[in-house]
């Protein structure tokens, strides 16, 4: 579905056709492949959801509209800025330029709605009567489909605020939407991970690894509770995942790399740790892409190493000082999109902290070349316009190298949606918006005592902190914009922690424009448009 508004173009000769034969307008497919078709058995509804699955990796994993489509997620708000810019991520940080034309607005709005559109399909299929299904199957194939029509529906509400709500398959053309009210949005959202939740298995239980499983669709679902102010509800659910024992945070080293220097922390985040089959007990979520390996993707444009770690390979000294040569330590060919703000570089993490030592936050480069033998070793001591995205400090949890594929025009790292360590912050955050300080202090302090940084008592609790404990853990994990619209603290942490958007960012931009292609289309209506942007 290219787009939310289907437009039915017609010649004039098939009009006038049209116009004595009404008939023809009739839906009749009579390909053995369409979702009325196909969604009639379990064989069916299991391509339909390999079918999903692969629209939802498509929120993170496509070169169009272009390769820094990460960067809106991150730049203007307090943890990153532009490095090398793309047209995608100008708009982000000089918001001045946010307007509804902008790429991105219109590429993850039709991203949500074909992944929406899929969902509903299936949902439609499992329950038909005439399929050949026990009920069992029936409630695993709608639980897996409301968890990622939720997950789309919770995305656009968050960052668009108001949208149309679709629960069901549209098959004509259709230009008279209107945006629901966010209360049977939510009640929808609600809903459909309640019973996801109900119906999907434990992750331990799952007939593949790549399968969505109940833990998190609590933890999805508590994510929305906090969006909507349901503290208590949200609370709950994120003791839900906790007592599952399902999932224990990773404090020993594990994985391919176990016995080479590093920390529990980084082994979570080398390539071919991130699966719960590899020993990474935090796993809850994981969008399985390794190369040449059971469950993986075939090549696929996720530019996350593109973004997040620098173009260090394009610093090429002269004869007496030496290059630095694309390799796995250094993360494989990055192309420096974005680079860390000055906050997080320098004010957010004691010495102590694991998740600051040297195999997560890489600060210093050394030449690699041995066509300079003499500079081999040596640290690179940065020319300042390297420092704009070559030689910068960098989070090394992208880091990924595949032979075969030396100039990165690829990935085939795992993706890590969702991660135990977020339970306890996303509980935390709970606890502390129901005035518990002490219970969300012993939250922080339960990822504090696996970083061994210093423990924090009730009287540390702000929200301000916990976002700050949010970005020390999953800085390059979340989507760090719609934790702040969440929160409602973009406007608040890009002024005051990331100085390059502070002349620009303004309250209104804290929802996204709706497409002004999709208002334009809808004829038969009136798409309302976020305020403050104009056509």
């Amino acid at each position: 579905m290219k787009k939310l508004i289907l437009l039915l173009l017609i010649s004039p000769i098939l009009l006038c056709f049209l116009s004595c034969k009404k008939s023809f307008l009739d839906e009749n497919s009579d390909s053995a492949f369409s979702p009325i078709n196909s969604y009639k058995n379990k064989a069916g509804l299991e391509a339909g959801i390999a079918g999903l699955m692969l629209a939802v990796r498509e929120q993170y994993t496509t070169q169009n509209p272009g390769q820094s489509l990460l960067n809106v997620m991150q730049v203007g708000t307090d943890v990153a800025i532009n490095g090398q810019n793309g047209p995608e991520s100008v708009p982000f940080e000089n918001y001045t330029l946010l307007n509804p034309q902008a790429l991105a607005v219109s590429y993850y709005w039709t991203w949500a709605y074909k992944v929406i559109a899929n969902a509903n399909a299936i949902i439609v299929g499992a329950a038909d009567e005439s399929a050949v299904l026990t009920t069992a199957e029936r409630n695993l194939y709608t639980a897996e489909a409301k968890f990622y029509r939720a997950y789309a529906y919770n995305f656009l509400v968050t960052l668009y605020g108001a949208v149309p709500l679709i629960d069901k398959p549209v098959n004509s053309a259709k230009t008279d939407y209107t945006r629901a009210t966010l209360e049977s949005l939510n009640t929808l959202i609600n809903d459909d991970l309640i019973f996801a939740a109900a119906n999907l298995p434990n992750i331990d239980a799952v007939s593949q690894s790549s399968r969505i499983n109940k833990q998190a669709a609590n933890q999805l679902l508590a994510e929305a509770y906090l969006r909507q102010g349901k503290n208590d509800l949200a609370e709950a659910q994120c003791m839900a995942v906790i007592n599952s024992q399902k999932l224990v945070l990773v404090k020993t080293r594990f994985g391919v790399n176990k016995n080479l220097p590093g920390d529990p922390f980084s082994d979570m985040f080398i390539t071919g740790n991130q699966r719960r089959s590899s020993g990474n007990t935090e796993s809850i979520w994981v969008e399985e892409m390794e190369y040449l390996t059971p469950g993986g993707g075939t090549p696929n444009f996720d530019q996350h190493r593109r973004v997040w770690v620098p173009h260090y390979s394009a610093t090429v000294g002269s004869p007496r000082v030496g290059n630095l040569l694309i390799t796995d330590s250094l993360g494989g060919r990055g192309i420096g999109r974005l680079r860390l703000s000055w906050w997080v570089i320098n004010k957010l993490y004691s010495t102590n902290d694991m998740r600051n030592s040297k195999y997560n936050i890489r600060r210093d480069f050394f030449y690699n070349d041995p066509a300079f033998p003499a500079t081999v070793g040596k640290r690179v001591v940065p020319a300042p316009a390297d420092t704009l995205f070559k030689i910068v400090p960098y989070t090394t949890k992208w880091n990924h190298y595949v032979a075969a594929d030396p100039v990165g025009n690829s990935s085939y790292k795992d993706l890590t949606m969702m991660r135990f360590g977020e339970t306890y912050l996303l509980l935390a955050e709970a606890q502390f918006k129901q005035s518990k300080l002490a219970e969300a202090a012993t939250s922080v302090n339960v990822l504090r005592t696996r970083a061994n940084a210093a423990q924090v008592s009730a009287s540390d609790i702000t929200l301000d902190f916990i976002l700050d404990e949010r970005v020390r853990e999953l800085i390059g994990e979340e989507n760090r914009r719609m934790t702040l619209v969440r929160t409602g603290t973009l406007l608040d942490r890009a002024k005051r922690l990331n100085f390059i958007q502070a002349s620009t960012v303004q309250a209104f931009h804290q929802l996204w424009p709706l497409p002004q292609s999709e208002i334009d289309l809808n004829k038969d209506a009136v798409l309302t448009q976020n305020p403050g942007y104009n056509k």
